[in-house]
């Protein structure tokens, strides 16, 4: 994809940078909090599937890395990996959550508005679920969608 625009849409999340980085950079948890893209996710023995609002896809994160680089890649069977670069990090006393939006050239902004829209969704949920574990304790975050998931399967 060669980049045409780009936006940049932030979230700060009131829970410490790194606890934020291991539940986000989960793969596990990513149709938890990713709901306006991913329905489920699950582990196979290639790696992470997803199904999606565009069908099957395949779901692989960055390795994992001391500088809350969490960024993800999406392909669909017949199509080419799709980059999404996010990051977080530290901010006050908890932290922020950065994910740059491309648009591939083309002259109209829609599909740019439209996934600026879908990412702030995200991150907004992002911050909805870690911050409302902190208020209820001992919550197992990230396990209703994949049960789901599990459930369908099996």
């Amino acid at each position: 994809m060669e980049p045409g625009q780009w936006r940049i849409e932030a979230v700060t999340i009131e829970r410490d940078a790194d606890e934020v980085y291991e539940y986000a950079a989960n793969p596990a948890n990513f149709a938890e909090w990713a709901t306006s893209f991913c329905l489920s996710v699950r582990e196979n023995e290639a790696g992470w599937s997803i199904e999606t609002t565009e069908g099957e896809m395949t779901l692989r994160f960055a390795e994992r890395n001391p500088y809350g680089i969490m960024d993800h890649y999406v392909a669909s069977a017949d199509g080419p990996e799709r980059p999404n670069h996010a990051r977080v990090v530290p901010f006050g006393g908890g932290s922020r959550v950065i994910f740059t939006v491309f648009q591939a050239k083309d002259p109209l902004d829609l599909p740019l508005a439209l996934g600026c829209r879908n990412v702030r969704e995200d991150l907004q949920r992002l911050k909805s679920v870690l911050e409302s574990e902190v208020s209820e304790g001992s919550r197992r975050i990230g396990e209703g969608k994949r049960r789901k998931a599990e459930d369908r399967k099996g």
